[in-house]
């Protein structure tokens, strides 16, 4: 029985899943921009999840994060098979877009406060600007940059406008930036002053849009791309790493995004994992790990490790999201661990499909507490042993229990539920990523 237990980890059936938090924001010439003072220290922001302040329950929260983790997975989809169809010459102008976290920035002189969808699947930072052909509501109002005396169109031969997958040189840098949906934002590229609570920083690029067209985007005003390119806010700020820490699905309490030298990790908050992120070529953008192995219980479950290798195509491997809720696994896998669950936890699957997710157990109905399976996750040189609120959502009011993940074919995706409670930390020039366990409403 001892080693039962040794096997098992505790999940109270007051589990409940949240919401996750978060708050606050711009920049000038090419000039400007290529001679920029770096911002030693790094700053904070606060991140809100989307549905933060909504009305509505643990379940609903949760379905509507898997429908928007299914429409990101749909837009990844996309990307890989453009990538087949495109020419050698043509590159294909798609990201992932959208996230489930909204942070808070100020853009211009004198500062404006927005709201943008934090994502680390894209590099991209524009918001919506005046004169907007096509725009979506947004709750604040719209950015006009002749109001602010620190725009500045960028000059067509800046290596960002080089860096945009499209442009055309027109009144200055003009792009087109589409998402796998074929939802998209153009308009023309510039420079601007961002502040990030009471952190200025000068001659941010970003994007200006003046058509802005998909669903999703109305959460905020723009978008935040934190990718891997030279687009993103963590490239062009040169802070070459950034963390962020995300609560449970907590109506109070908030998450946290630190950038530059703030995001390191500290050995006092405990035992810190390191593992490399991994480049793929046709896909650069994304925060790539090596997953070599996942234990369920006490048992590694049998597939092979190029399961989870890159195609010649691009497709392949899995990726570390903030912006997908609930873990994706390749079918091949996914159903190799929903059998290895089902057998060890030893209770009637729930076949209704009442949750949105793909495996649910009943509960007993005199169950106070339910041993789980512990789940580990090898990437290449550090172990995520994951507590059980970070796989599992139980409700004893709908008698149920579920595994929060998911199956996909072409990539595979570690959602942020896995992610709660850990400081995560992606470090750019050392090209690792790190994750330490810890209460992230303390940070």
């Amino acid at each position: 029985m001892a080693s039962l237990y040794s096997l098992c980890c505790v999940l109270f059936l007051a589990l409940a899943i949240v919401a996750l938090y978060v708050s606050p924001a711009v920049s000038t010439s090419r000039r400007g921009f290529e001679r920029r003072n770096e911002v030693e220290d790094g700053f904070r922001v606060m991140l809100k999840h989307v549905d933060l302040g909504k009305n509505l329950t643990k379940w609903e929260r949760i379905q509507r994060g898997i429908k928007r983790g299914q429409r990101r997975l749909q837009r990844l989809s996309v990307m890989f098979s453009t990538a087949i169809s495109s020419s050698s010459v043509v590159k294909a102008p798609v990201a992932a877009g959208n996230g489930e976290f909204l942070m808070y920035l100020s853009i211009g002189t004198p500062p404006k406060s927005y709201s943008a969808v934090m994502d680390t699947g894209s590099d991209l930072i524009w918001t919506q600007c005046k004169p907007c052909s096509q725009c979506f509501k947004q709750s604040t109002p719209i950015f006009d940059p002749k109001l602010s005396s620190t725009f500045s169109k960028l000059s067509c031969s800046s290596h960002l406008c080089a860096a945009l997958p499209e442009q055309t040189c027109g009144d200055g840098c003009e792009y087109v930036y589409s998402y796998g949906d074929y939802s998209s934002t153009q308009g023309v590229m510039a420079t601007e002053t961002f502040t990030f609570g009471k952190v200025s920083v000068p001659n941010i690029g970003f994007g200006c849009g003046e058509e802005n067209d998909g669903e999703g985007f109305s959460q905020g005003a723009g978008l935040v791309g934190l990718g891997r390119g030279p687009l993103s806010l963590v490239s062009q700020l040169k802070e070459p790493k950034f963390s962020y820490c995300l609560t449970p699905f907590d109506e109070t309490q908030q998450s946290t995004l630190l950038m530059g030298s703030i995001a390191s990790v500290n050995r006092t908050l405990g035992a810190i994992k390191t593992t490399p992120l991994i480049h793929n070529p046709l896909q650069p953008s994304f925060y790539y790990l090596s997953l070599q192995g996942i234990t369920v219980g006490g048992t590694r479950l049998p597939f092979n490790e190029s399961t989870f290798a890159f195609q010649d195509d691009g497709s392949g491997g899995l990726i570390i999201d903030s912006g997908t809720t609930i873990t994706y696994l390749e079918e091949s896998v996914f159903n190799v661990l929903s059998k290895r669950f089902i057998k060890q936890m030893k209770l009637p699957v729930d076949n209704s499909g009442s949750t949105g997710l793909e495996l649910c157990f009943i509960l007993p109905s005199d169950a106070s507490e339910v041993k789980v399976p512990k789940l580990i996750f090898h990437f290449d040189g550090a172990d995520l042993d994951l507590p059980g609120e970070n796989y599992v959502i139980a409700d004893s009011n709908m008698g149920l229990i579920c595994l929060a993940m998911g199956r996909s074919n072409g990539i595979s995706i570690l959602g942020n539920i896995q992610q709660q409670n850990m400081l995560v930390l992606h470090d750019l020039k050392k090209k690792t990523l790190s994750f330490v366990q810890t209460q992230c409403h303390k940070l």
